[in-house]
Protein backbone atom coordinates (compact mmCIF):
# COMPACT_ATOMS: atom_id res chain seq x y z
CA UNK A 1 0.00 0.00 0.00
CA UNK A 2 2.68 2.03 0.62
CA UNK A 3 5.29 2.65 -1.99
CA UNK A 4 7.58 4.82 -1.54
CA UNK A 5 10.67 3.42 -4.21
CA UNK A 6 8.64 3.53 -7.55
CA UNK A 7 9.72 2.20 -10.64
CA UNK A 8 13.83 0.60 -9.89
CA UNK A 9 16.07 -0.70 -11.97
CA UNK A 10 18.56 -2.00 -9.99
CA UNK A 11 21.21 -4.62 -11.14
CA UNK A 12 21.47 -6.78 -8.25
CA UNK A 13 22.37 -9.76 -9.93
CA UNK A 14 25.37 -7.67 -11.41
CA UNK A 15 26.50 -6.66 -8.37
CA UNK A 16 26.49 -10.55 -6.60
CA UNK A 17 30.67 -10.96 -7.20
CA UNK A 18 31.13 -8.15 -5.11
CA UNK A 19 28.38 -9.12 -2.33
CA UNK A 20 30.00 -12.84 -2.80
CA UNK A 21 33.44 -11.51 -1.24
CA UNK A 22 31.86 -9.65 1.35
CA UNK A 23 29.61 -12.50 2.59
CA UNK A 24 32.60 -15.27 1.71
CA UNK A 25 34.33 -13.38 4.90
CA UNK A 26 30.98 -12.99 6.95
CA UNK A 27 31.32 -16.79 6.75
CA UNK A 28 34.65 -17.52 7.36
CA UNK A 29 34.72 -15.10 10.32
CA UNK A 30 31.42 -17.41 10.97
CA UNK A 31 33.31 -20.68 11.10
CA UNK A 32 36.35 -19.39 13.18
CA UNK A 33 33.27 -18.40 16.05
CA UNK A 34 32.00 -21.57 15.96
CA UNK A 35 35.33 -23.42 16.41
CA UNK A 36 36.35 -20.72 19.21
CA UNK A 37 33.01 -21.81 20.98
CA UNK A 38 33.58 -25.26 20.63
CA UNK A 39 37.03 -25.10 22.17
CA UNK A 40 35.38 -22.74 24.85
CA UNK A 41 37.68 -19.71 23.65
CA UNK A 42 34.74 -17.48 22.82
CA UNK A 43 33.27 -15.08 25.49
CA UNK A 44 30.66 -17.25 26.48
CA UNK A 45 28.16 -16.77 28.89
CA UNK A 46 27.65 -18.71 32.01
CA UNK A 47 25.01 -20.87 30.74
CA UNK A 48 27.95 -22.46 28.20
CA UNK A 49 30.59 -22.48 31.15
CA UNK A 50 29.15 -23.14 34.31
CA UNK A 51 29.21 -20.45 37.00
CA UNK A 52 27.11 -17.83 39.09
CA UNK A 53 25.41 -15.29 38.34
CA UNK A 54 24.01 -12.58 41.06
CA UNK A 55 21.88 -10.05 40.95
CA UNK A 56 22.45 -7.13 43.82
CA UNK A 57 20.21 -4.13 44.68
CA UNK A 58 22.27 -1.14 46.18
CA UNK A 59 20.08 1.31 48.23
CA UNK A 60 21.82 4.35 46.92
CA UNK A 61 23.27 4.89 43.52
CA UNK A 62 27.01 3.55 43.36
CA UNK A 63 29.95 3.23 41.02
CA UNK A 64 30.56 0.37 39.31
CA UNK A 65 34.14 1.49 38.95
CA UNK A 66 34.31 0.91 42.74
CA UNK A 67 32.26 -1.97 42.53
CA UNK A 68 34.91 -4.08 39.79
CA UNK A 69 37.28 -2.68 42.41
CA UNK A 70 36.43 -3.96 45.48
CA UNK A 71 35.42 -7.28 43.93
CA UNK A 72 38.91 -7.45 42.50
CA UNK A 73 40.74 -7.00 45.62
CA UNK A 74 38.72 -9.07 47.39
CA UNK A 75 40.19 -12.30 45.47
CA UNK A 76 37.29 -12.36 43.26
CA UNK A 77 38.51 -14.04 39.60
CA UNK A 78 37.25 -14.22 35.96
CA UNK A 79 33.63 -12.49 36.66
CA UNK A 80 32.03 -9.76 34.59
CA UNK A 81 29.59 -6.71 35.82
CA UNK A 82 26.44 -5.34 34.21
CA UNK A 83 25.10 -2.32 36.11
CA UNK A 84 21.31 -0.86 35.98
CA UNK A 85 21.65 2.83 37.16
CA UNK A 86 17.83 3.14 37.14
CA UNK A 87 16.72 -0.27 39.77
CA UNK A 88 20.43 0.23 41.38
CA UNK A 89 21.10 -3.25 40.22
CA UNK A 90 24.78 -4.52 39.60
CA UNK A 91 24.92 -8.11 37.88
CA UNK A 92 27.85 -10.59 38.44
CA UNK A 93 28.72 -13.21 36.30
CA UNK A 94 31.30 -15.67 37.92
CA UNK A 95 32.54 -18.16 35.46
CA UNK A 96 33.79 -21.34 36.90
CA UNK A 97 33.57 -24.63 38.03
CA UNK A 98 32.19 -26.45 41.14
CA UNK A 99 34.83 -25.10 43.85
CA UNK A 100 33.44 -21.37 42.42
CA UNK A 101 29.90 -22.11 42.46
CA UNK A 102 29.55 -22.79 46.15
CA UNK A 103 29.11 -19.89 48.29
CA UNK A 104 29.68 -17.01 45.99
CA UNK A 105 26.62 -14.87 46.49
CA UNK A 106 27.68 -14.72 50.53
CA UNK A 107 30.99 -14.18 49.69
CA UNK A 108 29.94 -11.23 47.20
CA UNK A 109 27.72 -9.18 49.47
CA UNK A 110 30.88 -9.89 52.56
CA UNK A 111 33.13 -8.37 49.60
CA UNK A 112 31.13 -5.21 48.92
CA UNK A 113 29.65 -4.68 52.60
CA UNK A 114 33.43 -3.43 53.35
CA UNK A 115 33.09 -0.72 50.62
CA UNK A 116 29.50 0.38 50.40
CA UNK A 117 29.33 -0.27 54.35
CA UNK A 118 26.88 3.02 54.41
CA UNK A 119 24.16 0.83 52.17
CA UNK A 120 22.26 -1.41 52.47
CA UNK A 121 22.74 -4.51 50.29
CA UNK A 122 19.79 -7.29 48.67
CA UNK A 123 20.04 -10.29 46.85
CA UNK A 124 17.77 -10.23 44.23
CA UNK A 125 18.71 -13.26 42.69
CA UNK A 126 21.12 -15.93 42.23
CA UNK A 127 21.68 -18.31 39.34
CA UNK A 128 23.80 -21.45 39.67
CA UNK A 129 25.24 -23.98 36.83
CA UNK A 130 27.79 -26.64 37.00
CA UNK A 131 29.91 -26.71 34.39
CA UNK A 132 28.80 -30.41 33.07
CA UNK A 133 25.22 -28.66 32.61
CA UNK A 134 26.83 -25.86 30.67
CA UNK A 135 28.46 -27.86 28.73
CA UNK A 136 25.43 -29.74 27.76
CA UNK A 137 23.91 -26.49 26.89
CA UNK A 138 25.98 -25.59 24.53
CA UNK A 139 25.79 -28.93 22.57
CA UNK A 140 22.17 -28.36 22.69
CA UNK A 141 22.49 -24.71 21.68
CA UNK A 142 24.24 -26.12 18.46
CA UNK A 143 22.06 -28.81 17.62
CA UNK A 144 19.07 -26.53 17.64
CA UNK A 145 20.91 -24.19 15.14
CA UNK A 146 21.38 -27.22 13.18
CA UNK A 147 17.79 -28.74 13.30
CA UNK A 148 16.46 -25.25 12.38
CA UNK A 149 18.80 -24.95 9.39
CA UNK A 150 17.41 -28.32 8.11
CA UNK A 151 13.68 -27.41 8.85
CA UNK A 152 14.57 -24.27 6.65
CA UNK A 153 15.83 -26.72 3.92
CA UNK A 154 12.82 -29.02 4.11
CA UNK A 155 10.14 -26.39 4.07
CA UNK A 156 11.49 -24.22 0.89
CA UNK A 157 12.29 -27.55 -1.24
CA UNK A 158 8.45 -29.21 -0.16
CA UNK A 159 7.33 -25.30 -1.32
CA UNK A 160 9.60 -23.75 -4.14
CA UNK A 161 12.26 -26.27 -5.32
CA UNK A 162 15.96 -27.93 -3.63
CA UNK A 163 18.15 -24.83 -5.60
CA UNK A 164 15.53 -22.87 -3.49
CA UNK A 165 15.91 -24.09 -0.13
CA UNK A 166 19.60 -23.90 -0.63
CA UNK A 167 19.85 -20.31 -1.43
CA UNK A 168 17.40 -19.58 1.69
CA UNK A 169 19.35 -21.98 3.72
CA UNK A 170 22.92 -20.64 2.60
CA UNK A 171 21.15 -17.23 3.61
CA UNK A 172 20.14 -18.08 7.00
CA UNK A 173 23.08 -19.02 8.34
CA UNK A 174 25.10 -15.77 6.46
CA UNK A 175 22.88 -14.06 9.07
CA UNK A 176 23.63 -16.82 11.66
CA UNK A 177 27.55 -15.99 11.00
CA UNK A 178 26.96 -12.38 11.19
CA UNK A 179 25.73 -12.05 14.47
CA UNK A 180 27.99 -14.40 15.84
CA UNK A 181 30.72 -12.64 14.28
CA UNK A 182 30.15 -9.33 15.27
CA UNK A 183 29.63 -10.77 19.00
CA UNK A 184 32.98 -12.16 19.08
CA UNK A 185 34.47 -8.99 17.40
CA UNK A 186 32.63 -6.95 19.75
CA UNK A 187 33.56 -9.94 22.80
CA UNK A 188 29.99 -9.63 23.59
CA UNK A 189 29.11 -12.71 25.75
CA UNK A 190 27.44 -15.69 23.56
CA UNK A 191 24.43 -16.79 25.96
CA UNK A 192 21.08 -19.06 25.51
CA UNK A 193 19.54 -15.61 25.21
CA UNK A 194 21.80 -14.91 21.91
CA UNK A 195 20.93 -18.48 20.72
CA UNK A 196 16.76 -17.54 20.83
CA UNK A 197 17.75 -13.93 18.85
CA UNK A 198 19.92 -16.44 16.54
CA UNK A 199 16.84 -18.91 16.01
CA UNK A 200 14.10 -15.79 15.48
CA UNK A 201 16.55 -14.22 12.92
CA UNK A 202 16.62 -17.55 10.72
CA UNK A 203 12.72 -17.07 10.63
CA UNK A 204 12.76 -13.66 10.23
CA UNK A 205 15.61 -14.24 7.49
CA UNK A 206 13.32 -17.33 6.02
CA UNK A 207 10.00 -14.93 5.87
CA UNK A 208 11.67 -11.53 3.85
CA UNK A 209 13.71 -14.56 1.45
CA UNK A 210 9.99 -16.45 0.90
CA UNK A 211 9.04 -13.05 -0.19
CA UNK A 212 11.05 -12.18 -3.13
CA UNK A 213 11.34 -16.30 -3.86
CA UNK A 214 7.42 -16.16 -4.49
CA UNK A 215 8.11 -13.01 -7.23
CA UNK A 216 10.67 -14.47 -8.51
CA UNK A 217 8.16 -17.86 -9.36
CA UNK A 218 5.45 -15.80 -10.47
CA UNK A 219 7.67 -14.25 -13.01
CA UNK A 220 9.38 -17.07 -14.21
CA UNK A 221 6.24 -18.63 -15.42
CA UNK A 222 4.88 -15.27 -17.24
CA UNK A 223 8.13 -14.54 -18.44
CA UNK A 224 9.08 -17.52 -19.88
CA UNK A 225 11.66 -16.22 -22.67
CA UNK A 226 13.25 -13.88 -20.82
CA UNK A 227 16.80 -14.88 -19.00
CA UNK A 228 16.23 -15.91 -15.88
CA UNK A 229 18.92 -12.82 -14.46
CA UNK A 230 16.55 -10.46 -15.94
CA UNK A 231 13.33 -12.22 -14.12
CA UNK A 232 15.09 -12.29 -10.89
CA UNK A 233 16.71 -8.43 -11.13
CA UNK A 234 12.91 -7.56 -11.59
CA UNK A 235 11.22 -9.41 -9.10
CA UNK A 236 13.50 -7.85 -6.58
CA UNK A 237 13.17 -5.02 -7.71
CA UNK A 238 9.21 -4.66 -7.63
CA UNK A 239 8.95 -6.58 -3.79
CA UNK A 240 12.03 -4.09 -3.34
CA UNK A 241 10.10 -1.38 -1.47
CA UNK A 242 7.95 -3.79 0.82
CA UNK A 243 11.53 -5.51 1.85
CA UNK A 244 12.89 -2.22 2.84
CA UNK A 245 9.35 -1.17 4.42
CA UNK A 246 9.22 -4.49 6.75
CA UNK A 247 12.87 -4.15 7.39
CA UNK A 248 12.34 -0.59 8.62
CA UNK A 249 9.28 -1.03 10.91
CA UNK A 250 11.01 -3.99 12.10
CA UNK A 251 14.28 -2.31 13.09
CA UNK A 252 12.64 0.55 14.63
CA UNK A 253 10.67 -1.54 17.21
CA UNK A 254 14.18 -3.46 17.74
CA UNK A 255 16.07 0.27 17.96
CA UNK A 256 13.23 0.96 20.87
CA UNK A 257 14.39 -1.92 22.88
CA UNK A 258 17.52 -1.60 22.43
CA UNK A 259 17.86 1.62 24.20
CA UNK A 260 14.70 1.91 26.46
CA UNK A 261 14.30 -1.70 27.26
CA UNK A 262 16.95 -2.11 29.97
CA UNK A 263 20.35 -4.11 29.91
CA UNK A 264 18.95 -7.55 30.40
CA UNK A 265 17.69 -7.18 27.03
CA UNK A 266 19.87 -5.18 25.93
CA UNK A 267 22.22 -7.71 23.89
CA UNK A 268 19.39 -9.57 22.38
CA UNK A 269 17.79 -6.18 20.86
CA UNK A 270 21.30 -5.82 19.34
CA UNK A 271 21.71 -9.83 17.85
CA UNK A 272 18.00 -9.16 16.29
CA UNK A 273 19.26 -5.41 14.78
CA UNK A 274 22.44 -7.12 13.74
CA UNK A 275 20.11 -10.55 12.15
CA UNK A 276 17.76 -7.63 10.33
CA UNK A 277 20.33 -5.91 8.31
CA UNK A 278 21.83 -9.15 7.43
CA UNK A 279 18.54 -10.47 6.45
CA UNK A 280 17.68 -7.77 4.22
CA UNK A 281 20.80 -7.98 2.36
CA UNK A 282 20.98 -11.83 2.46
CA UNK A 283 17.81 -11.99 0.79
CA UNK A 284 18.54 -9.88 -2.02
CA UNK A 285 22.74 -10.47 -2.41
CA UNK A 286 22.90 -14.38 -1.02
CA UNK A 287 19.69 -16.16 -1.62
CA UNK A 288 18.80 -14.97 -5.31
CA UNK A 289 22.52 -14.84 -6.43
CA UNK A 290 22.33 -18.84 -5.32
CA UNK A 291 19.30 -19.77 -7.38
CA UNK A 292 20.43 -17.70 -10.78
CA UNK A 293 24.21 -19.51 -10.42
CA UNK A 294 22.72 -22.92 -9.58
CA UNK A 295 21.97 -24.01 -13.53
CA UNK A 296 20.49 -26.30 -14.38
CA UNK A 297 16.38 -26.84 -16.01
CA UNK A 298 14.81 -23.65 -15.82
CA UNK A 299 12.44 -23.57 -12.64
CA UNK A 300 9.00 -23.13 -13.27
CA UNK A 301 8.34 -23.36 -16.49
CA UNK A 302 7.04 -26.62 -18.97
CA UNK A 303 8.75 -27.49 -22.42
Amino acid sequence: MIEFLKNTNIDFMGKRYHAFVISGIIFLLGIVVIIQIYRGKANLGIDFTGGTSVQIKFEKPFSLSDARTVLSEGGLKDFDLQDMPVERKLLIRIKGGEEIIGGSSEKIISILSKRFSDQKLTIDSTTEIGPKIGARLKTNALWAILAATVGLLIYITWRFQFRFSVGATIAALHDVFAVLGLFYIMDREINLIIVSAILAIAGYSLTDTVVIFDRIRENLKVGFKEPVEVVINRSINEVLSRTIITSLTTLFAVIAIFFFGGEVIHDFALAIIIGIVAGTYSSIFVASPIVLMWGGERPFTKK
